[in-house]
This record gives C-alpha cells, sequence and structure tokens, in this order.
C-alpha cells in the first residue's frame, strides 16, 4: 500500500505525542510513505517561525526523509494530496485535517487518521 502523508500527520509526534510510523506500521501490513513536494515547501514555511508549531514542523521535515518525496502539478499540499489518490498514485491518505479528509471520502479515497489521543485508523469510503 502507498499512503501518502500530509503535514499535519508528520507533526503528530510533538502536536499529539503520537509515533506515527510505529502506528502505521501497526495498523497497515506492509506500506510505502510518499510526501509530495508541497507538503515539505509547508512545513519548511512552518519550521521557519517560532514556538511549539515551528518545532513541530521541524521535526515533520526530519521525519519526512523516511519518504519517498515526489512531485505534483499542484501548489497547494491539499490539492496534491488529493491528486495523488485520485489518480491512483497513493492508495490512501493520512491527514488530521476535517475538510481534506471528507473531500477525499467523497471521493472514495481510504483516509488514515488519528482516533483518540494516540492512535491511528483507517476510515474507508
Amino acid at each position: 500500500m502507498r499512503v501518502a502523508m500530509d503535514a499535519n500527520a508528520l507533526m503528530m509526534p510533538v502536536e499529539a505525542g503520537v509515533r506515527v510510523f510505529d502506528e502505521l506500521d501497526r495498523v497497515l501490513d506492509d506500506y510505502d510513505a510518499v510526501v509530495p513536494e508541497t507538503v515539505l515547501a509547508e512545513l519548511e514555511k512552518l519550521g521557519a517561525g517560532s514556538g511549539e508549531e515551528a518545532t513541530a514542523a521541524s521535526v515533520a521535515a526530519d521525519l519526512a526523509d523516511r519518504c519517498e518525496t515526489v512531485e505534483t502539478e499542484e501548489s497547494y499540499a491539499d490539492d496534491a494530496l488529493y491528486a495523488l489518490a485520485v489518480d491512483g498514485d497513493a492508495d490512501a491518505v493520512v491527514t488530521n485535517d476535517g475538510p481534506l479528509r471528507e473531500r477525499l471520502l467523497d471521493a472514495g479515497v481510504p483516509v488514515i487518521h488519528l482516533r483518540g489521543r494516540n492512535q491511528m485508523t483507517i476510515t474507508r469510503p
């Protein structure tokens, strides 16, 4: 299974205390994680600030090294994740973004997200 990672998913270790890749290992048998370049750009922008969000973005950027970086034509991260999934380049998307999650589910794309405080689950359309 190929899963696309959103910025907020990669920021979970700091923001929610969730070891995102350990949780993905638990939820999925076998997977390859990908991250669109637009997500990396978003993390870089957030990481340039200060405070907890900047720290979370810096940690997320380091975690993104565990993912394959992919190019998309979209300049907005949510659109890039949606396009990857709808075009079949990703089988699911890891995100906690409510509007993106609904958009993906409406398009028939499974979403992996945080359930409760520290566990991830898959919601299928």
